[in-house]
């Protein structure tokens, strides 16, 4: 008999970024090593924040099998301006609706939950005990501290008091797991202050025959012979677009630089309207997978422009991407995060604060003019990633634990 794992993940097939992705990777790696693959999840909505347009008149509960991987489905809540309230919403309707799907899992081994959302791990520890199966907790964005260091509230008692319950509750579930992973060294620091399960390294990792620049071929939005700087990702409220806005307007006069911005989120509307009068700056709704290679690689400079105020929280799973494709890349962020250690150590890219604008403004100017200094940046970026974040090796190494966990 077949070992078998439960997968509770918001996000899954058709999406194909960020954390849909890794969870569809993951399931049909599993399911492809003699695993039987079980994914309770809703409907796809990401990065638009709108039920894709194959699912709309779909039932709110469906089940479907992909890659032989079963898929059984809620339909929830998905607000199109997702405010603080309208995505406690989204969150409650998505956990109370697969409450019902927790119900045709008769049997399972192991029951993987990943966060966000942490009610994700709510329902896996509910199934896991009821068939009495082992119970595996990953995450990929720690919410509850992002929520709370952005402000819940703006009363300050308030915040305190939803901080403290929202942390008891976030140490009860995750001790409640017999082991809990997140995706990089800074997070593991964090999650041990947080509970006392077992921990494991399990990074997001990339494709390095996906995106791969001796395959790729010049990307429609980037034909220009201009300089182009691009930004591919969500375009939401975690990164700092207050600072992108002066390095455009400081290079608003150079026929030569051009910033494309290929995305879609829950700012894009607000950042195509803080955008309008320049004229080096173009918008692209996110490409198919299958041109995901070619976007990045037709790139001169990556650009990745997050908060300074949050550190370690979330470790972008874009810059992998970024990296491999040999083009150099150029973060702004809290210098106590993961990536600039990255960086600084490894020599693979460009990291500052946000309040070094002059370095940072010289490093781009430096890029164009200094071709050779940025192709040997950009591929030394790649084969860092290639040797530490194949999705062969991760996923192997995880695989192993799993059997590990398994077996106990």
């Amino acid at each position: 008999m077949n070992k078998s794992i439960t997968i509770i993940s918001l996000n899954f097939y058709p999406e194909d970024t960020a954390i849909g992705l890794y969870s569809t990777q993951m399931a049909e790696y599993l399911k492809d090593s003699g695993w039987d693959v079980t994914v309770i999840t809703g409907f796809p909505y990401y990065p638009k924040w709108e039920i894709s347009d194959d699912y709309k008149n779909k039932t709110r509960f469906i089940e479907e099998e992909y890659n032989g991987i079963r898929i059984l489905r809620y339909k929830q809540f998905t607000p199109k301006d997702p405010n603080f309230i309208k995505r406690v919403i989204h969150i409650t309707d998505f956990t109370l609706g697969n409450s019902f799907n927790l119900g045709k899992i008769k049997n399972t081994d192991v029951v993987f939950s990943v966060i966000p959302f942490t009610s994700s791990a709510w329902l896996g520890k509910k199934l896991s005990r009821k068939i009495k199966a082992k119970h595996w907790i990953h995450i990929q964005d720690f919410e509850f501290d992002v929520a709370l260091e952005s402000g819940i509230t703006s009363n300050s008692i308030l915040n305190k008091y939803l901080s403290k319950t929202l942390s008891n509750l976030e140490s009860k579930i995750l001790n409640s797991a017999d082991i809990v992973s997140t995706i990089s060294y800074g997070m593991i620091d964090k999650l041990k202050n947080k509970s006392i399960s077992e921990t494991f390294y399990f990074p997001n990792w990339i494709d390095n025959d996906l995106i791969d620049p001796l395959k790729a071929n010049q990307h429609k939005y980037l034909t220009s012979r201009k300089f182009k700087i691009l930004y591919s990702g969500n375009i939401g409220e975690k990164q700092d677009w207050q600072f992108f806005l002066k390095i455009v307007n400081h290079f608003k006069t150079n026929e030569n630089i051009e910033f494309i911005m290929v995305g879609n989120g829950s700012y894009k509307s607000k950042l195509i309207e803080q955008t309008t009068e320049y004229k080096n700056v173009v918008h692209y709704n996110s490409v198919p997978l299958s041109e995901l290679n070619d976007l990045l690689c037709s790139a001169n400079l990556h650009i990745l422009f997050q908060k300074n105020d949050v550190i370690d929280s979330v470790m972008p799973s874009k810059i992998l991407g970024m990296m491999a494709s040999e083009v150099p890349s150029l973060i702004t962020g809290n210098k106590e995060s993961e990536i600039a250690k990255i960086f600084s150590s490894s020599k693979t890219g460009y990291f500052y604060e946000p309040n070094k604008i002059k370095n940072i403004l010289r490093q781009i100017d430096e890029l164009i003019s200094n071709k050779k200094k940025a192709n040997a940046v950009g591929k030394k970026a790649r084969k860092y990633i290639v040797d530490s974040f194949s999705k062969e090796k991760v996923l192997k190494q995880f695989s192993n634990k799993l059997e590990e966990i398994n077996e106990i």
